[in-house]
């Protein structure tokens, strides 16, 4: 097996090994980096490689056919759960179970998705709305109107890569009209960027009252705790979007939980600000302030039903969360 040499600084390491010399100011280490040298598996292989370290197939054929459209990588990290110390999978654990599992997750993410697009559509009519009746149509131009002058020139520049690399007629037809030397208003530019990109713009954004306003729109009292919900929200949605895990998932970006709220809320007491739950109850708050009549309260209680077999409390969910005002 050959290896690779890798030299670090001191102060990237904790803790430090392998001292091989230094500098003034500066001491550096080696590291040993093994090369990777597995081979690729057929699915028939990778089958019989879950069987020698304790997974139960009842149905092969299956099996074969349901790593063949999901792939050994992706499926895998619905496998650690099950996984002892010594690498192998705890007795009486079956390939059908994790598949379930993966199925849930599957589905979780399709009834988040579908949340969060209202959500985002929501939020992006109430930035388009508030900021331009206060500042005018072209408030995402004046400088004066940002907390931070380079973010402003980042958002600015990300605003003019949008605009140049879209195919929407709305466009077409709006430099048919007015031409390319300026910037389409806001109800138009913004229905072309991101929900990131929203974000920044919204977290950027001087006045304090028309921010309190939005935020006061879907009952959430300060701005900052809505950008806070904003960035977690995003985050959960580009894994929604690109079918990354959520099951069992805990998540960097953490939401604010006010204790108060101006709506039916949660006992947020115990929550674990990087858990999905915190997530969920976070988005389903939203939606009440959106649509009191949306059903995602009941979709999520509905998933569960389907999947008894699947633990909230894997997610971070309370023992008593259906008792809790905001899920009833």
């Amino acid at each position: 097996m050959r290896f690779q040499l890798l030299f670090v600084p001191l102060q990237r390491q904790t803790p430090p090994r392998f001292p091989l010399t230094s500098v003034p100011g500066r001491t550096f280490f080696v590291y040993r980096l093994m090369e990777y040298n597995k081979p690729a598996l057929s699915i028939s292989d990778q089958l019989i490689a879950l069987q020698q370290r304790g997974i139960t197939i009842l149905d092969s054929a299956k099996a074969e056919q349901f790593l063949n459209n999901v792939s050994y990588f992706r499926f895998a990290a619905y496998l650690r759960v099950f996984m002892q110390p010594d690498g192998k999978y705890r007795s009486g654990t079956t390939f059908e179970q994790v598949a379930t599992l993966y199925s849930f997750d599957v589905e979780l993410r399709k009834l988040l998705f579908g949340a969060i697009q209202r959500i985002e559509i929501a939020l992006r009519s109430q930035v388009i709305h508030q900021f331009s009746l206060a500042h005018g149509p072209f408030w995402f131009l004046d400088v004066s109107l940002a907390t931070d002058k380079r973010k402003f020139a980042e958002n600015l520049t990300t605003l003019q890569r949008e605009l140049e690399r879209t195919k929407e007629e709305f466009i077409k037809e709006h430099t048919l009209k007015y031409g390319t030397s300026n910037f389409p208003p806001a109800w138009k530019m913004l229905e072309l960027i991101s929900f990131g990109c929203l974000t920044r713009l919204y977290r950027n954004f001087s006045d304090t009252p028309v921010r309190k306003r939005i935020a006061r729109s879907f009952g959430v009292s300060k701005p900052e705790a809505l950008e806070s919900w904003m960035v977690a929200v995003n985050v959960l949605r580009n894994h929604c979007a690109h079918h990354a895990r959520v099951w069992n998932r805990n998540f960097p970006n953490r939401p604010q939980l006010p204790p108060v709220m101006r709506n039916v809320w949660v006992n947020v007491n115990g929550i674990a600000p990087t858990s999905p739950y915190a997530l969920f109850c976070c988005i389903a708050y939203w939606m009440n302030g959106i649509d009191a009549q949306n059903t995602f309260v009941a979709d999520i209680k509905a998933l569960f039903k389907k999947y008894p077999t699947i633990s909230p409390s894997a997610m971070g969910f309370s023992q008593q969360w259906e008792r809790e005002p905001l899920w009833r």
